[in-house]
């Protein structure tokens, strides 16, 4: 009596690590196309490509104009102990609305692929991603709850995926100011957590 599957094949002897790398396999091929890497990473790298073009390869370094340096100083009236005393005081001022908006868009990118520090900020003060001024993403990157050597791992295990990287070549492409902008310790890490 002779086993067959569906394709009239016999069954020859089975190989258990064959079965776990197909079902595994099987398992990666079947997921909807939105929940690959390789989705996300090319969506990234469209979006970098595009930040890159518009900021024509210049530096990362903001210019300084006079609304970054909002100096003035007004002169207050005088209020008495007692007054000032009964009044709240605030370890922080608020947020701007735009500070707020930028806030909840950098982690809305950090939610679907990996950013830098510095690739955030591009990225919301580009022309081509949201348009925030230069000062709103810098505190948006400051102020949202990320690990950024974590986000390096997340960044080089998706670069492995798509294709093969030597460490050096890895590290050059997550520090690179054309590629991800992390520190060179970030990137470090980064492809040292991911394997190489």
């Amino acid at each position: 009596m002779s086993n067959t599957m569906g394709t009239g094949q016999p069954n020859g002897p089975r190989n258990p690590r064959a079965e776990v790398k197909a079902a595994k396999a099987y398992a990666k091929a079947s997921r909807p196309w939105y929940r690959k890497k390789r989705w996300w990473v090319l969506a990234v790298a469209v979006i970098f490509v595009a930040v890159a073009a518009t900021t024509g390869g210049g530096t990362d370094e903001p210019s300084v104009t006079s609304d970054d340096k909002k100096t003035t100083t007004t002169a207050q009236p005088t209020k008495p102990a007692e007054a000032a005393a009964d009044e709240p005081r605030e370890s922080e001022p608020e947020m701007t609305s735009g500070q707020e908006n930028a806030l909840a868009a950098a982690e809305n990118y950090l939610e679907i692929a990996p950013f830098s520090r510095k690739g955030l900020i591009r990225q919301l003060s580009s022309d081509a991603g949201d348009g925030y001024s230069r000062k709103d993403a810098t505190y948006a990157a400051d102020h949202v709850d990320v690990d950024w050597k974590e986000q390096a791992v997340k960044a080089a295990e998706n670069y492995l995926d798509i294709s093969p990287f030597s460490r050096q070549a890895m590290i050059e492409q997550l520090s690179s100011d054309a590629g991800d902008g992390y520190t060179r310790a970030q990137a470090e890490h980064g492809a040292e957590k991911a394997g190489l």
